[in-house]
C-alpha cells in the first residue's frame, strides 16, 4: 500500500505571476505545503491545464467566475508554452513527478477533473488506473482553485476508488469564500478528510 500526493493544477496561470489570465490569491504560498506533504508520500503526482491559444469558450476579460457546476467561458490561460503553463517558482519540473496529467487539450472541452478528459467523465486520464496498479492506500491533495479544480478531481477520486482522499487546506487556495465552503462540505459529504494544517498529517498516516 502507498501514500502518493496530488499536485493539481500548481501552476503560474492560476497565480500572481499571471494577472492578467486567471491568478488566485496567496496561490503561490501553497508551494511550500505541496512539497512538504510529497515528503510523506512514496509517488507524487501533477496535473496541468494544458490549452491552445484559440479555443472556443475564450471571452477578452474575467469579471465573474461561475460555480463549478454553471462554469464557461474563460479567459485565454494556461497555454502551451507560455509563462502561464509553467510549475510555480519552488516546485519540481513535471518529469521529476511519478505521473504526469494534462486536461484541456482538446478544444472542445473545459473540463475540471484530472480523472477524465471530458465533463461526462467517459474518458479517462488514466489517473485512476495508475494510482490503482501503485496500490495506493492513501491520497494527499492539494492545488488550485479548491472549489474548481480541487473539488472536482477531489470528488472523482471519492467516487471512483477505495483509497482514503486527504485534502490539506493548507496547500490550497481559492477566488471565492462562500464557494470554498462549498466545496469543503461537497468533498466531505464524498468522503475526503479535510485538514487545515499541513502539521495535521503526520497523525492521519500513522
Amino acid at each position: 500500500m502507498s501514500i502518493v500526493a496530488i499536485d493539481i493544477h500548481p501552476q503560474k496561470t492560476f497565480s500572481e505571476l499571471c494577472p492578467n489570465e486567471l491568478p488566485v490569491p496567496g496561490a503561490l504560498s501553497i508551494v511550500p505545503h505541496l512539497n512538504r506533504q510529497a515528503a510523506w508520500a512514496h509517488y507524487r503526482v501533477l496535473t496541468k491545464d494544458a490549452h491552445s491559444p484559440h479555443e472556443p469558450w475564450q471571452i477578452d476579460n474575467q469579471e465573474h467566475y461561475l460555480p463549478l457546476e454553471n462554469a464557461g467561458d474563460w479567459v485565454s490561460h494556461a497555454v502551451l508554452g507560455t509563462e502561464g503553463y509553467e510549475n510555480l517558482p519552488g516546485l519540481p519540473l513535471p518529469d521529476n513527478y511519478h505521473f504526469l496529467v494534462h486536461i484541456g487539450l482538446e478544444s472542445h472541452t473545459h473540463t475540471f477533473g484530472a480523472c477524465f478528459h471530458d465533463m461526462s467523465e467517459n474518458i479517462s486520464t488514466g489517473l485512476i488506473e495508475w494510482l490503482a496498479s501503485r496500490n495506493a492506500k492513501t491520497l494527499i491533495v492539494g492545488g488550485l482553485a479548491t472549489e474548481y479544480c480541487v473539488q472536482a478531481t477531489v470528488l472523482q477520486l471519492c467516487w471512483y476508488g477505495k483509497w482514503r482522499v486527504i485534502v490539506n487546506l493548507d496547500a490550497c487556495r481559492s477566488l471565492n469564500a462562500k464557494e470554498e465552503h462549498q466545496a469543503i462540505r461537497n468533498m466531505e459529504k464524498a468522503g475526503a478528510l479535510i485538514v487545515h494544517h499541513t502539521d495535521d498529517i503526520p497523525a492521519l498516516l500513522a
